[in-house]
């Protein structure tokens, strides 16, 4: 399935909330309770007005302009240790004209649904329509700045835990060794390889500080296994891809050991989740 940018996205006229591209809306973030070397934060304070307040979990955003963290993409792994992205049940919201299909579903006691990711202009990428047929594994993407990436497995290919045996000591001399590897993958893209724009971008890290918290944290123990995070790869300031150890600059910043986006200097912290919050903005007056 595929869909032009220019194509009306919204469906009929409903009281649930809209989705424009590219807004990010704003988040306030408080009462972070530390759980290891990782922090889950416990209360959300969401601001502004608009079409209804989406919340969400995903990393926590430490310094630069970006108004709010990255969503975590929950992950599981199958028999044969391959990766994927937990996709929620398709069901159907609201009723008659204003029936509207949701991913969703219940996840460490928390509601994670597919308008996690609805911004940036992500929301119209097809593997983003709930009842896309895609398969959820997470594939490596066709080019990558990690030398190992590059040189042991091949573009498309599924991610496996193989692939992270050395995850415990791995460096490329930006930052401190051990502190997690990473990979970038795509996810729900199967169908799209010949259109960038509408390829799902995955920020992947296998870390001990990943499976430290998932033994304290009820949210991080379902949405993380073997100590692998996913995280949905678009900047909330101006939708750029960040990246983990990708680039000696982010010293500078602080974010040699953090994701870094080398755009505006967004810097997030991959091992800090918090629940976090965008307002998503009402369809604009005059548009059907």
């Amino acid at each position: 399935m595929s869909r032009d940018v220019d194509t009306d996205v919204y469906p009929p006229p409903t009281k649930r909330r809209r989705f424009v591209k590219g807004v990010v809306g704003a988040s306030a973030l408080v009462g972070l309770a530390a759980i290891g070397e990782t922090a889950v934060d416990l209360t959300t304070n969401p601001t502004g007005e608009g079409g209804g307040v989406t919340e969400y979990y995903g990393i926590d955003v430490v310094g630069g302009p970006a108004p709010r963290g990255m969503p975590q993409i929950p992950v599981e792994i199958d028999d044969e240790g391959y990766l994927r992205g937990i996709w929620p049940p398709v069901e159907t919201a609201g009723g008659g004209a204003e029936a509207a299909p949701i991913a969703r579903t219940q996840l460490g006691g928390i509601t994670y649904s597919n308008e996690w990711f609805q911004y940036c202009g992500v929301e119209i990428a097809p593997g983003l329509d709930p009842t896309a047929d895609e398969d959820n594994y997470f594939r490596y993407a066709e080019s990558s700045q990690y030398e190992w990436q590059n040189q042991e497995v091949s573009p498309n290919d599924r991610v496996n835990v193989d692939d992270f045996e050395d995850y415990e000591t791995w460096g490329n001399g930006i930052g401190q060794d051990g502190v997690g590897k990473p990979a970038v993958a795509t996810w729900r893209s199967t169908n799209v390889e010949d259109d960038a724009a509408a390829v799902i971008p995955v920020q992947l890290i296998r870390s001990v500080r990943v499976e430290r918290a998932a033994q304290e944290s009820r949210w991080l123990g379902a949405s993380t296994q073997e100590g692998f995070i996913a995280i949905l790869d678009k900047c909330t300031h101006f939708c750029c891809v960040p990246g983990y150890k990708i680039d000696p600059v982010s010293a500078r910043y602080g974010a040699a050991n953090g994701i870094y986006c080398p755009c505006h200097q967004s810097v997030y912290d991959p091992f800090v989740v918090s629940r976090q919050s965008f307002v998503a903005f009402p369809r604009p007056e005059g548009e059907e």
